[in-house]
């Protein structure tokens, strides 16, 4: 996971004109998403105008910015969530990171870390985006970029049990109404509020 609130390969193929999938799925999710607000909508507006002028906007390579997915992953009640403690940034935060190129949409992008970094199967992602957010961060380029994160939303399976990776520094699920005092809250509390609309 590279994501601070937090892709890899969404860029478009420089063989023809034609986008590849996670491209293609990047600029068709964000058409079709409904904004929740206006400030979400514009926002929208900025991530479809850079898929459209940098293609290999998806790309971790992507230096001014790039495209990258996270997840909120909570159980069936929305009455806990659980955060990683990123070791890069310090803090508690959603799933997430970098698009691969074997993701076949972005949606499979937030899946895939979700999964991986949660060290549970049987996950059930809503495909229709939650928020988007962007943000400066020193990924793994080792420069200066930003991240715009296109965030979803997930369950886990009642009885499942989650294994931390070597990308984090800790997992653990966490009461909604009760997050420790290194997570970022002002960023979950507002993804908890969305999803409770849905």
């Amino acid at each position: 996971m590279d994501s601070a609130a937090g892709p890899h390969s969404c860029g478009q193929d420089h063989s023809g004109p034609h986008p590849t999938p996670l491209h293609a799925s990047a600029t068709s999710t964000l058409r079709a998403w409904p904004a929740p607000d206006s400030a979400q909508d514009s926002m929208r507006h900025t991530y479809l105008a850079f898929l459209d002028a940098v293609p290999d906007a998806c790309l971790r390579r992507s230096v001014p910015g790039h495209l990258t997915a996270s997840t909120l992953l909570v159980d069936a009640g929305l009455e806990r969530v659980l955060l990683t403690l990123h070791p890069r940034v310090g803090r508690w935060i959603q799933l997430g990171g970098h698009c691969e190129p074997g993701d076949a949409s972005v949606q499979a992008a937030a899946l895939r870390e979700a999964t991986e970094e949660s060290g549970m199967t049987g996950l059930t992602l809503d495909p229709v985006p939650l928020e988007l957010h962007t943000h400066p961060i020193t990924c793994s380029l080792g420069v200066p970029t930003r991240h715009l994160d296109v965030r979803f939303l997930a369950l886990a399976p009642a009885d499942a049990q989650p294994v931390r990776s070597a990308e984090s520094d800790d997992l653990r699920w966490w009461p909604a109404d009760a997050l420790p005092d290194t997570a970022e809250h002002e960023t979950i509390a507002r993804m908890l509020a969305l999803a409770r609309r849905r």
